[in-house]
């Protein structure tokens, strides 16, 4: 079984990917966009739960786009354009993305601007991960304006570790998972 190739600052945990796509709710055949997609991991991911997956992957920092790109080469994972620059860059300017189904915004940069494109795009679903509390102030904030806000989720993970012959738990940093969808 291959192992994720990492960058700083990742990968996103197995347990916040597993909570985060849930919320996602992806469908068979969606166009996938993964903002800050840092190791490809949460792409990795979404393509085992929906069948023909168009995913982009989205980040500024080349060493991340080089991991996703071995990544994505590891797991077999097709149907995927890796898009170097600033996610509200790329996403608004039309030639890459007409439309997005749902989206995984896993870094923060311009969240605004990343949020309004998104729903200009009609994305159905869209799902934040932060780890700063003035990110999700932004983000809720934002996700209200455009009416589509639904719900904050907080996740405190721990993880045993040995210690004295023993077991512990350490805590991993916590994450607020914050969810937007179209309003029908």
């Amino acid at each position: 079984m291959s192992e994720i190739v990492s960058v700083s600052g990742g990968p996103t945990k197995p347990e916040i990917i597993a909570v985060s796509l849930s919320k996602l709710g992806l469908r068979d055949g969606d166009r996938f966009a993964d903002v800050g997609c840092g190791t490809g991991s949460v792409s990795i991911e979404a393509a085992k739960i929906a069948r023909n997956l168009t995913i982009y992957a989205i980040d500024a920092r080349k060493e991340a786009l080089r991991a996703t790109e071995t990544n994505f080469k590891n797991f077999n994972i097709a149907n995927s354009k890796l898009l170097a620059g600033e996610a509200a860059d790329i996403l608004g300017s039309g030639d890459f993305i007409d439309s997005i189904d749902c989206a995984f915004v896993g870094g923060t940069k311009n969240i605004s601007s990343v949020l309004e494109i998104l729903v200009e795009k009609k994305a159905r679903s869209i799902v934040v991960n932060a780890v700063r509390i003035e990110t999700v102030v932004k983000t809720i904030e934002v996700m209200k304006k455009l009416g589509i806000f639904v719900e904050v989720v907080h996740v405190s993970i721990s993880r045993s570790t040995p210690i004295a012959g023993e077991t512990m738990f350490k805590p991993e940093n916590p994450v607020y998972i914050i969810v937007g969808k179209k309003q029908i």
